[in-house]
């Protein structure tokens, strides 16, 4: 009763937020999945909007999804850019048409799509500390970025995506004196998208991200570690779980806003728990342990789906064809195939308290954190 008085109170201060699009949309947990574009232009025919990338949403469809994420990057050179080359592995006019088709084949599968723009350094280095300089180089690259986000809201318009995040990890603008420049370009963004706003902070600053006032939906990529102990048992993860379940709690209370994990993920290794942001690719002599991975998955989950302000998540990731194995290795983050899968379907397919109160006769169940023959 009081988790279902919980979910009442909050649906009540979120519906009462003036121009909350999610409110005004009616739109429900998410149970979703990021369908990751092929990162290699040498595999033509693959990739959004294709035959492969049908299957992709298919199968996600089995797993329980009711949403996917669909991810397309623009270019800067490294931390000092001046603005965004929309350029990806394909002009953008041909990435542009390939993302339309892919959120009308999730959409005739039922599948709601987010739409996130994201940001590719050439360098290598994280996006989340660019600095162009000063300000007349901030506002270059204000202007830059505003132009690349503005094209993709059109794409979000145009193909009626159902929600669009319209950031990732930006901590040198959105936490800093910068924000101000973002705010407005957010403002720009509703004049042009009509839907629901999120962007997506990094686990580590959000509680720092001051223009979280402007978005609908508070987005968190969210790799928190759940435990600094080598071999922690599913309890000890769990413990973890509970302590990011109290930050999603206190961060939805303080915005009235519900929170979304933009990006959760584990890679296939021990202790993937330890530091969950750790990039496969640069990882040497990995042991696959499909067993740590599955226990990190249900170590965060447990806890966080009996939140009444935990709105879902979004599983990082699977690939627009899924059968493609070059875009990530065998210790990579993909759950497919694996037994972390069989976590996400039973997450999937779970009661939720975002769910609102269990119907009488329903055959839904409170997601359990272990399962025969995994754990």
């Amino acid at each position: 009763m009081k988790a279902f008085l919980r979910t009442i109170c909050l649906a009540v201060a979120w519906s009462a937020l003036p121009g909350n699009a999610w409110a005004d949309a009616s739109l429900t947990p998410v149970r979703g999945v990021t369908i990751g574009p092929l990162e290699n232009a040498l595999h033509p025919g693959r990739g959004y909007g294709s035959q492969p990338c049908e299957r992709a949403l298919r199968l996600t469809r089995r797993w329980g999804a009711n949403w996917v994420s669909i991810t397309p990057f623009g270019r800067t050179l490294d931390l000092r850019p001046t603005g965004v080359d929309l350029t990806f592995e394909a002009p953008f006019e041909e990435n542009r048409l390939h993302v339309l088709s892919a959120i009308r084949m999730a959409h005739a599968q039922g599948l709601r799509v987010l739409l996130v723009p994201h940001l590719w350094v050439e360098s290598g280095a994280w996006r989340a500390e660019i600095d162009p300089g000063d300000d007349a180089a901030w506002q270059r690259w204000a202007d830059g970025y505003e132009r690349f986000l503005m094209a993709w809201a059109e794409v979000a318009r145009d193909g009626q995506a159902d929600m669009l995040s319209v950031g990732v990890e930006l901590r040198s603008w959105v936490t800093t004196a910068r924000a101000p420049s973002f705010v407005q370009i957010v403002r720009r963004v509703r004049a042009v998208y009509p839907g629901p706003l999120t962007y997506s902070a990094n686990w580590d600053d959000v509680d720092d991200t001051v223009i979280l006032g402007e978005v609908d939906v508070l987005g968190i990529n969210a790799f928190y570690p759940l435990t600094d102990k080598e071999g922690a048992t599913l309890d000890e993860l769990m413990r973890g779980g509970r302590q990011v379940a109290r930050r999603v709690r206190a961060l939805s209370r303080h915005w009235q806003r519900p929170v979304l994990f933009t990006e959760i993920g584990y890679t296939t290794r021990p202790d993937p728990a330890i530091r969950p942001w750790e990039w496969p690719d640069g990882m040497q002599g990995v042991q696959v342990d499909q067993r740590a991975q599955a226990l990190a998955f249900a170590g965060l989950l447990a806890p966080l789906l009996d939140e009444p302000a935990f709105l879902g998540f979004f599983v990082w990731r699977i690939y627009a064809d899924p059968d493609d194995q070059s875009q990530e290795a065998e210790w990579g983050f993909s759950p497919l195939g694996k037994q972390s899968e069989l976590v996400v379907r039973d997450a999937f397919t779970a009661w939720w308290a975002a769910d609102g109160p269990m119907e009488p006769g329903t055959t839904l169940v409170r997601f359990r954190a272990r399962r025969p023959g995994v754990f």
